[in-house]
């Protein structure tokens, strides 16, 4: 029965992790950054080398390394993988399942491919890197009137009309319609399957989901309100930890006035031990205890103390 319930559990973590308007905007915000990016990158700093054997390199570069420089900033830029690392360095993923691991490396993934796959989309409907990168490689027979006998390297001069020769620049046209259209119709799909792939994952998490809507909406308004409170609280108290420190070391503090009010009102701050702190970091699972959901790990601190919290997570150890 124990086991039946982590599964259960661990079902509903995963369905419930993908649920926040939060991540929506957030995405979206990303994905039109990353449109001004790419055209701005387009029209300023694009230029192709239509030379043999580079045109194909310089291409690629386009395309792939600035989505991997976006995928790695968004790596970087997601809690979840913090907490994740958190996790493995202070409980040695001892008390994190495979669903729960599952799910906070999709959701990292899934966060982080929306500027990657946006700039290779945008790349791709434009055409320039893909014109770029396999010009030198366009079939010279698949050119109606192409003169026969001319070495098929010239065509990496195709991407710039001006280095094309007056004898072949009338098939200039046809080649960049014949390379568009191949980048645009690559793009397409790739819109096509991302999108086909993005229903399903939302189908599932439905699916999964034992929770109603408006539950769910609860949880996600919880988590960034608690999110928010924790970072504005966390600069407050290490502002005044700080100002206690320099008083203590000079005798006085220069304040101002905001300063001075926030020193005369919070006096009942305390110093957080480490083990506290290590208490309310990493992965958040989701659980539920009589019938009571626990939403975060703080939540779960606030409730049950350190004692229980500490007992739970080592009876959840037991079974990962």
């Amino acid at each position: 029965m124990a086991a039946a319930a982590l599964v259960t559990e661990n079902f509903k973590f995963v369905s419930l992790f993908f649920k926040s308007k939060d991540v929506m905007i957030f995405n979206g915000l990303i994905a039109l950054g990353t449109v001004a990016g790419q055209t701005a990158y387009s029209v300023f700093a694009f230029d192709c080398p239509c030379s043999s054997k580079k045109n194909y390199y310089y291409g690629l570069a386009a395309i792939g390394v600035p989505a991997l420089v976006l995928f790695l900033v968004g790596v970087m830029l997601n809690r979840s993988t913090w907490d994740l690392l958190a996790e493995c360095q202070l409980r040695r993923c001892r008390k994190l399942s495979a669903a729960a691991a599952f799910a906070v490396l999709a959701n990292v993934v899934g966060r982080a491919v929306v500027a990657p796959l946006t700039w290779a989309v945008l790349s791709l409907l434009q055409g320039q890197a893909y014109t770029c990168a396999l010009s030198e490689f366009v079939d010279p027979s698949s050119v109606p009137g192409f003169p026969a006998g001319k070495d098929p390297e010239l065509l990496a001069q195709f991407p710039c009309e001006d280095s094309v020769s007056e004898e072949l620049k009338p098939f200039w046209r046809d080649i960049q319609r014949q390379l568009k259209y191949q980048s645009q119709l690559l793009g397409w799909l790739l819109v096509a399957t991302m999108s086909v792939l993005v229903f399903l994952l939302q189908c599932v998490r439905r699916c999964c989901s034992s929770l109603g809507h408006q539950q769910e909406q609860y949880w996600s308004q919880y988590r960034a309100a608690e999110e928010s409170l924790f970072q504005n609280t966390a600069a407050a108290h290490a502002q005044l930890a700080a100002m206690q420190n320099v008083k203590s070391f000079f005798g006085f503090v220069s304040l101002d006035t905001a300063q001075k009010e926030l020193l005369a009102e919070q006096q009942n701050s305390r110093p957080v031990c480490s083990t506290e702190w290590n208490r309310v970091t990493g992965v958040c699972l989701y659980r539920e205890k009589n019938g009571l959901p626990l939403y975060s790990r703080i939540h779960k601190w606030a409730t049950y103390g350190t004692e229980e919290m500490d007992k739970e997570m080592n009876l959840l150890s037991s079974y990962s």
